[in-house]
């Protein structure tokens, strides 16, 4: 059996180089590679420039070259923005040839020739910048360190992908050179594989989890799929040229690297319209589920087909005008991947004279409603390609209807399209799945292209998943009224004729008058208040929307609100469409639409007081702020609808555990409706949100399972009224769980309560306070354990603050909760702190804290003074083996370890009683190591020895020392020729050399 310790992260660095390398890339060691440091470019494969680049004179590649070596001064952003440019789409330069100046185009990549480009991978590549730093992996194309990888031990606990991901940032501000270049970059672990751009946060890498566009075996992939599904060479030259996108506002540049799910789909459906255009023109239908990047897919989707169609026009159509302008402003966004710049048509006449005045290219946007007593064709060219966005809407349709009463005939909508853009190719993106009843969608856009459900995207991490809480009993409202009311309603509006239309809108004024009574306006308004206070204000950022009936309701609700709390002014907030009819105290409330555009930028911000948002209708679809954690419905809702507007709540932002849905008005039963469209295992997965039958249910195990981790111990002071006493509890639960022959208990703790926690973000309102209170004791203990055992320096400063902030979430206690009273960071330096531990009542507790202490200051020494290193290393190992085989008792132990922390002081302190820096004094206590080296040297000689060999090895100094054999080899001659100067070591004392030597290879390592 192999044993895994030996399998470090070297090991890893040289199993991926053996799969790039079968992957047919060349492969270097960086420190062979004799170069200026400075220069992140591969400058040996920088010149196959000069050979896809055959055809054009020397002086415009000479050009080319110096161009992408000058960025000037700007953001990393901004010069990673210029070199994407050209490394996508060439460079244009002027150059001067026979005294005239002549402008060309240079490739950096042959796009159309595979093999004509170098594929290069380099381990070890050291660039030096602001500072000197070593990536692992670099992947080069023609030269360009277009990928970095930063790799992490599979067979070390205490390391993952995070630090990878901290370790890539701050490379980013010391060797921002190398990212000047960068197409993405790459954390992995062996286990844990993700890719993400030089902008994204953590939670924004993803993993790339199939080679062929299935989804069939991805709900973990291994190290083996990513590497290859990334970087076989087509696949990555496609990668590079068509989903990489920069999407710019006025404000920040964002880069976006397109997942796996994206990359396949949207290559499925270019192929799927080219077949299309030559046959029906029905390209079919692109369902990824809400919250997955559909907009980015259509961008990625435009950008290729224009491509390889020689440039088409694109017709992008939306049901609503707050939508197109979304869709338009992404799409604006990347205007510059995309070449060209979206226009919104403004009308009909606008919309065939954009049509008719350009040959080629285009992308327009428009709104179905345009199409309405619209007849005529716009256009009858055929290389038009219509996008429409949420395919399967009830507008959409080809039939046509006769009004009984007027004889009129109305024809759908879909219908209208198609007469208007006859020649055209069509196909349907959608974030909700077609009705199985809905024939005219498939008729009018083919079947499915591809398929991204919900199990897919919350198992991928794209989205979280949502629960369901009913709020309706608590109310009192009648739900069997309502529902019918509801039901009707919808009935008529989607038969959409006249005479029915005027009925329901009768029928509508009743629903109006029933949901906006004042007595149920107070009960819902003070229900949500008090929901939000106690379950949903201290989630993430507190961001929550309220969906109300009408805009009057709305209106009502937000009086109602600030009238309960009349400090919210700044925390709530309504975002709706105005109109001239409304009265002029609304306007006050609603504003115009710049300040709805602030709005928009108020509640995106997570910093921002503006935390509730009350909606009718604007900001359901399309519309993400990731944080957004709860809805509050009291808005009857069905099918796509419904589905689109609780998507709100599905995205992405770090520490979510999934959204949450409150329900007001009973849309239970539409949302089992809608979910019976969804796939086989969404229905399974999700079909059931209820947190009353999954949230609450788990969380009850889950407490059950922490009860019996706990058995034995007496917490029930936790639930008095004292906070010392209560802090105590929380430090004897952490001494109960640190005991030695509880070890596998302990690790099972730290998992099921992990789980409690989130089971309880779901269901907190559900949960009684005993159950709350009883929860809040497991997250302390779980939050100190977590702490002590961390490799992080330990700040009880900072456990103090967690608990108290988890028992003001969970119980409304006050007061500050001390676990050991000490205000600043601990230090093993400190003599008073060391009196304290020794006070402490909790000895399992005191044990780990302070091996933990010592293991730290251990470490320190690992990195920097191998003498202290091995000598603290053994003691403490010693110490802990007699403390686990029994052979000294707790309090023995505790005193032992305080000796070996007074020693690590000692040790501190006694280079600055000779004089010496921390970094002299490692050289010094190699040196002095010999028990009976001063009767050869005194200290003067020693301590002048040592400041001697400092300051040669600073001087002779080289960036390859760590990596060069030769050069190695050259300092350690440095090294015996100073020695043999102070005629060191002694006779009969060659050990010391070798230890000596050690010392000053760690210096040139950790320096490195």
């Amino acid at each position: 059996m192999i044993n895994i310790s030996f399998y470090n992260e070297e090991a890893y660095e040289n199993a991926l180089i053996e799969l790039f390398q079968n992957l047919g890339y060349d492969h270097y060691y960086g420190p062979d590679v004799d170069r200026d440091y400075k220069n992140p470019l591969f400058i040996n494969d920088l010149e196959n420039l000069y050979i896809i680049n055959r055809s054009l004179d020397k002086s415009a590649v000479d050009k080319a070259i110096e161009t992408i070596q000058d960025f000037g001064i700007g953001s990393l952003e901004d010069k990673n923005n210029n070199f994407m440019e050209y490394l996508q789409n060439g460079i244009n330069v002027s150059y001067w040839k026979n005294g005239k100046e002549e402008s060309t185009h240079v490739k950096l990549v042959d796009f159309n020739d595979l093999d004509s480009n170098l594929f290069t991978v380099i381990n070890q590549w050291t660039v030096v910048d602001a500072e000197t730093k070593i990536p692992d992996i670099v992947v080069f194309v023609n030269g360009f360190p277009l990928v970095v990888c930063e790799l992490k031990s599979p067979a070390r606990d205490d390391t993952d992908t995070s630090e990878a991901y901290t370790q890539l940032k701050k490379y980013m501000q010391v060797i921002p050179t190398l990212f000047n270049y960068n197409a993405f970059c790459v954390m992995s672990d062996m286990s844990i594989s993700k890719a993400g751009t030089i902008t994204a946060n953590e939670d924004r890498f993803m993993e790339w989890k199939t080679t062929d566009g299935s989804y069939e075996t991805t709900q973990w992939a291994d190290f083996t799929t990513f590497f290859e599904g990334i970087f076989e060479k087509n696949r990555f030259i496609d990668i590079i040229k068509n989903f990489i996108t920069f999407s710019n506002d006025s404000t920040k540049k964002v880069k976006i690297l397109g997942a796996y799910h994206q990359y396949f789909a949207v290559n499925k459906a270019v192929e799927s319209t080219l077949k299309a255009i030559n046959s029906d023109h029905k390209a079919g239908v692109f369902w990824h589920t809400q919250g997955s990047g559909k907009s980015l897919s259509m961008v990625f989707y435009v950008n290729k087909l224009q491509q390889i169609l020689e440039s088409p026009t694109f017709v992008v159509i939306t049901d609503r005008n707050d939508l197109d302008d979304q869709l338009f402003t992404q799409f604006s966004k990347c205007s510059d991947f995309l070449r060209q710049t979206p226009k919104q048509a403004t009308s009909m006449k606008n919309l065939k004279d954009l049509l008719n005045n350009i040959q080629a290219n285009g992308i327009f946007f428009t709104t179905m409603q345009k199409f309405d007593d619209y007849d005529e064709a716009l256009t009858e060219r055929d290389d038009v390609i219509v996008i429409s966005d949420e395919a399967h809407r009830s507008q959409y349709g080809l039939e046509e209807t006769v009004n009984p009463i007027t004889g009129e005939i109305r024809i759908g909508a879909a219908r209208r399209i198609r007469n208007a853009l006859p020649n055209a190719t069509y196909i349907g993106f959608t974030g909700t799945p077609i009705s199985k009843s809905d024939k005219s969608t498939r008729e009018v856009f083919g079947n499915y292209i591809d398929i991204y459900d919900m199990t897919q995207s919350v198992e991928d991490g794209a989205t979280v998943p949502i629960s369901y809480e009913s709020r309706i009993a608590d109310i009192k409202l009648d739900e069997s009224v309502l529902q019918i009311i509801d039901d009707k309603y919808w009935e008529l509006r989607e038969e959409a004729e006249e005479y029915n239309i005027e009925k329901s809108k009768h029928e509508l004024s009743k629903m109006e008058s029933l949901l906006g009574a004042p007595e149920i306006i107070d009960d819902i308004c003070n229900d949500i208040v008090k929901h939000y206070e106690d379950n949903r204000k201290n989630e993430l950022t507190g961001k929550a929307m309220i969906v109300a009936y009408s805009r009057s309701i709305a209106i009502k609700m937000y009086e109602k609100i600030l009238e309960l709390r009349p400090d919210w002014d700044e925390k709530v907030k309504v975002v709706m469409s105005g109109s001239n009819k409304d009265p002029e105290e609304w306007y006050k409330i609603i504003g115009d639409k710049s300040y709805k555009k602030g709005l928009e930028s108020k509640f995106k911000d997570d910093e921002d007081p503006m935390k509730i948002a009350i909606v009718v209708d604007m900001w359901l679809t399309g519309f993400d702020v990731p944080s957004l954690a709860t809805m509050y419905i009291y808005k009857p809702m069905k099918g796509h609808n419904l589905m689109q507007a609780i998507a709100r709540v599905n995205r992405v932002f770090k520490g979510k555990e999934g959204g949450l849905i409150v329900d007001y008005i009973g849309i239970a039963s539409e949302l089992k409706k809608a979910m019976s469209e969804y796939t086989e295992r969404d229905q399974k997965k999700y079909g059931d949100m209820d947190v009353d039958k999954i949230a609450y249910p788990n969380f009850q195990e889950k407490l059950e399972v922490c009860r019996d981790l706990f058995h034995g111990f007496d917490y029930t002071k936790f639930f008095g009224e004292s906070d010392l006493e209560r802090s105590q509890v929380i430090s004897s639960g952490v001494n109960f769980m640190e005991d030695l022959s509880r070890e596998e208990t302990k690790k099972l703790f730290l998992k099921e309560a992990l789980l409690l926690k989130k089971w309880l973000s779901l269901c907190r309102s559900r949960a009684k306070e005993k159950e709350r209170f009883e929860a809040a004791f497991f997250e302390a203990v779980r939050t100190v354990i977590v702490k002590v055992s961390s490799d992080k320096k330990l700040s009880l400063n900072e456990i103090n603050k967690q608990i108290t902030e988890l028992l003001n979430q969970s119980i409304k206690s006050t007061g500050v909760i001390n676990v050991i009273n000490v205000s600043d960071e601990v230090s093993l330096f400190d003599p008073e702190f060391l009196d304290r531990v020794r006070a402490m009542e909790s000895s399992n507790f005191t044990v780990s804290l302070l091996e933990k202490l010592l293991n730290d200051q251990v470490k320190v020494y690992r990195r920097t003074n191998i003498v202290k290193s091995e000598e603290f290393s053994n003691l403490l190992k010693e110490t802990m083996n007699s403390y686990v085989n029994g052979h000294i008792t707790n309090d023995e132990v505790i005193e032992e370890l305080i000796k070996i922390a007074k020693l690590l002081r000692d040790a501190h302190e006694e280079g600055e009683e000779l004089g010496l820096t921390e970094e002299e004094l490692a050289f010094y206590n190699a040196i002095a190591l010999p028990e009976n080296i001063h009767d050869f040297y005194d200290d003067e000689t020693l301590v002048k020895l040592t400041q001697e060999l400092t300051d040669s090895l600073r001087r002779n100094r080289t960036i390859d020392w760590q990596k060069k054999e030769s050069a190695r080899a050259k300092m350690r001659m440095t090294v015996k020729k100073l020695l043999k100067k102070y005629k060191y070591p002694p006779k009969d004392m060659e050990f010391a050399l070798e230890k000596v030597i050690a010392q000053c290879e760690l210096w040139v390592d950790e320096s490195a």
